[in-house]
């Protein structure tokens, strides 16, 4: 799974910690995410979408890898 998390981030003018506390993470949680080192939970990805306001398949695409 890939995203556009710093993208949608930037758009807000937010930092990884204010993102992280609005959805009660730490820092490292979401620059994991945005590194693609760590697979969120789906509350996680909703909380998420849900704070930047978008559907999660709009923040949180699949790669082919992962439809094999």
């Amino acid at each position: 799974m890939t995203n556009n998390l710093r993208v949608e981030r930037a758009i807000k003018n937010i930092t990884q910690e204010e993102l992280a506390k609005i959805v009660g993470v730490s820092r490292q949680t979401i620059n994991s995410i945005e590194s693609n080192k760590y697979v969120l939970s789906t509350v996680l990805a909703l909380k998420i979408s849900e704070y930047f306001k978008k559907p999660v398949n709009e923040i949180f695409f699949l790669t082919d890898e992962d439809r094999n």
